[in-house]
């Protein structure tokens, strides 16, 4: 995928996260699935895109997608019919960080897989 289509894809997907999060809740998009699972899901999704859009920049990344779980369970404060939950924020920080670690996985993988195909090229070329 190219890169700006992800770097594009990562900050929509934030957009989107702050919208539903700060949202009043009659608003919120909602899914067939416990908020616990979306919480996670939202932000492994978030961390794995984050990390494929700026692969040389894991300590930015870690800093937008685990802040902003934070930030934004926070900013629910300041909502009339929202609250912030410690849980809350731990389910989103998890899923943050495994979507983080997913997304260096891919990207280690896809560099040893290049390497290897560069290095078949050389041995039969």
């Amino acid at each position: 995928m190219p890169q700006r289509l992800l770097k594009f894809a990562a900050w929509a997907g934030l957009s989107f996260i702050a919208y539903s999060t700060l949202s009043p809740l009659r608003d919120r998009p909602i899914l067939l699935t416990s908020s616990a699972l979306e919480h996670l899901a939202a932000f492994a999704i978030l961390g794995t895109l984050f990390c494929l859009a700026y692969p040389r920049r894991t300590p930015a990344v870690l800093l937008i997608v685990l802040g902003s779980a934070a930030l934004l369970e926070l900013l629910q404060l300041l909502t009339p019919d929202r609250h912030a939950r410690t849980l809350d924020a731990v389910q989103k920080i998890a899923g943050g960080t495994a979507g983080v670690f997913v997304g260096r996985a891919v990207l280690h993988f896809d560099r040893a897989r290049s390497w290897l195909l560069h290095a078949k090229w050389h041995v039969e070329g």
